[in-house]
């Protein structure tokens, strides 16, 4: 998958500079700077979405760890996948790292990660069926018949991948056979497979899975989350100059989002999603300098936010490193300090004296 990536990134910045190219940056920076830095509330308001995921997630963890840390975790499980070249599931590596500070079965919390990425691809095709519906009923099928037979027949299309993904952890045995197939090619002494226990996940996956309630519970609060970050987009446009409905903005963030997955292979969605915000943007009446202003407005808060977010990443695995090493230096000298009171003590107890008829006996 590597190789997409190397692929994906030119091709990406071509379609970047190119769209700076046709709008012109003059005109692109002067739609900015009627707003202002008001626009600069946009980077806070993107923890509201995240607090809702993050709760959902707490949920599938059966409420085992702080809303909080799961915000702060989520906050950073985004940033890897977005400014990252991880493929989109370096984040998923890096939470479930992060969440075992605070739960420490690995096993549990594998598999809420996992149950988590089935439940945000159900919400991302339920969004994005939304979106499709707000088309129609905004636009009409007259000049987006396209645009929206195409969105459709994607969704279709690409529909019975994670549909044979969940069937098939469903069918139990899947991450065990992995763990077995896994420990023949690398051997079962390799440090990778250590803390492997794959017949373990696929239980506490079926246990997960097999609650319906839960599961509609985690999807309903993604999906208000999607639906609360799509008032980003509708925000931005208010402070642009040219203010859209909520189903516009719904809309607009709705497919924006899934042609930005469906675009997995380029390294943070860069120039997809722009030309993706642009198209749809156009479609509800926003000109294309304030269509691409939006598109550039978007990718700031998503730098700023991201960055943010990986540094406090990064601070923390420095103090928890700076911890460890002072414990085990402070275990160490306890018990190095006990070694020489130990050989005192030895020392100083006395000799038993021998028995001499017993000596004389034997």
């Amino acid at each position: 998958m590597k190789w997409l990536q190397w692929l994906g990134l030119p091709a990406g910045i071509a379609i970047l500079i190119g769209l700076v190219v046709h709008n012109g940056a003059h005109d692109v920076l002067r739609v900015i700077g009627t707003a202002g830095p008001m626009l600069l509330w946009l980077v806070p308001f993107h923890a509201l979405p995240l607090l809702l995921d993050a709760h959902a997630w707490r949920l599938l963890l059966d409420k085992r760890a702080p809303l909080s840390f799961l915000w702060w975790t989520a906050t950073v499980r985004e940033a890897v996948n977005r400014l990252l070249p991880v493929v989109g599931v370096g984040g998923e590596l890096v939470g479930i790292r992060l969440a075992r500070w605070k739960v420490r079965n690995a096993s549990e919390v594998t598999a809420s990660v996992i149950v988590e990425v089935f439940v945000t691809i159900a919400v991302q095709y339920a969004f994005s069926a939304l979106g499709v519906v707000l088309i129609v009923a905004a636009t009409g099928a007259g000049g987006s018949l396209r645009t929206i037979a195409t969105i459709a027949l994607a969704l279709v299309l690409t529909a019975p991948l994670p549909v044979l993904a969940v069937l098939l952890v469903r069918r139990g045995g899947v991450f065990h056979a992995i763990e077995r197939w896994a420990a023949k090619l690398l051997g079962a002494d390799n440090p990778l497979m250590l803390g492997i226990d794959g017949k373990q996940l696929d239980a506490d996956l079926d246990a997960l899975m097999s609650r319906t309630g839960l599961m509609f519970r985690a999807f309903f609060w993604q999906l208000a989350g999607y639906m609360l970050g799509a008032f980003e987009t509708w925000w931005a446009l208010a402070l642009l100059g040219h203010p859209v409905t909520v189903g516009d903005a719904l809309a607009i963030e709705a497919i924006t989002q899934a042609v930005r997955h469906a675009a997995f292979m380029v390294p943070a969605g860069l120039g997809v999603q722009e030309v993706a915000v642009v198209l749809l943007a156009q479609l509800f009446g926003v000109s294309q300098d304030v269509a691409f202003s939006l598109a550039l407005v978007k990718r700031m808060r998503e730098v700023v936010f991201g960055v943010l977010a990986l540094l406090s990443w990064q601070a923390a695995e420095i103090v928890r490193t700076r911890r460890t090493m002072r414990h085990g230096a402070q275990a160490a000298a306890q018990t190095a300090d006990a070694l020489p009171a130990a050989a005192s003590a030895s020392a100083r107890a006395p000799t038993p004296k021998r028995d001499s008829q017993h000596d004389q006996v034997h």
